[in-house]
């Protein structure tokens, strides 16, 4: 009988494993729908925080926080990208977050450029795996972070974007050492700008 517990008690455990990280998986992974759906609603409304501080918006999905800009790249296609945050997290990999905006008048379909030329990364579809860090004092590229299976740790499913809607964007780098406290960002097909690390 204790054997038979033992294993209902490992499948229960397992599949609650399972559960949470499926849930997580499609957080992380969310298309542009719920951040198109988002700035066309009440763009007054301030997110809700969550337990650990960060912000979330109605579907529970984690937001950048916008109370600061770091920079603001103009591209000649419409699209604005405005850098928030570049943060140094534990693991020894930089997060920087951000909103892309589409300041056309019409709906307009995300550069491919910015997917990244990688066989790998292509088949994820339209993503941000083309972003890339330089660090100009230590003389370092710095791309965007891969799973086990060659996914990118960034943004994906960015493909049409409303007339002046927005889309929240992470991307993922390996961090650069403590001493290095700016860095350039280049998005492909859109000038490059200095951004600070926090």
């Amino acid at each position: 009988m204790s054997h038979r517990y033992g294993v209902t008690r490992r499948k229960v455990a397992t599949a609650a494993l399972l559960a949470t990280t499926l849930s997580l998986s499609l957080a992380a992974c969310g298309g542009d729908d719920g951040g198109a759906a988002k700035d066309k609603g009440s763009s007054n409304s301030a997110p809700a925080a969550t337990e650990n501080g960060k912000p979330q918006d109605d579907g529970g999905n984690t937001v950048p926080d916008t109370s600061k800009t770091l920079a603001t790249i103009n591209g000649t296609n419409g699209f604005q990208i405005v850098v928030h945050t570049a943060t140094r997290e534990d693991g020894g990999f930089l997060t920087v977050t951000g909103t892309i905006k589409n300041t056309n008048g019409k709906r307009t379909v995300a550069p491919i450029e910015w997917n990244g030329q990688e066989n790998q990364v292509r088949r994820t579809g339209r993503s941000l795996g083309g972003i890339t860090l330089v660090d100009r004092v230590g003389k370092k590229r710095y791309y965007v972070l891969r799973d086990t299976e060659g996914y990118p740790l960034t943004t994906t499913g960015i493909f049409n974007v409303d007339a002046g809607a927005s889309v929240a964007f992470f991307a993922q780098f390996p961090s650069p050492p403590d001493s290095t406290t700016q860095v350039d960002i280049q998005v492909p097909a859109m000038p490059t700008a200095t951004i600070e690390i926090s």
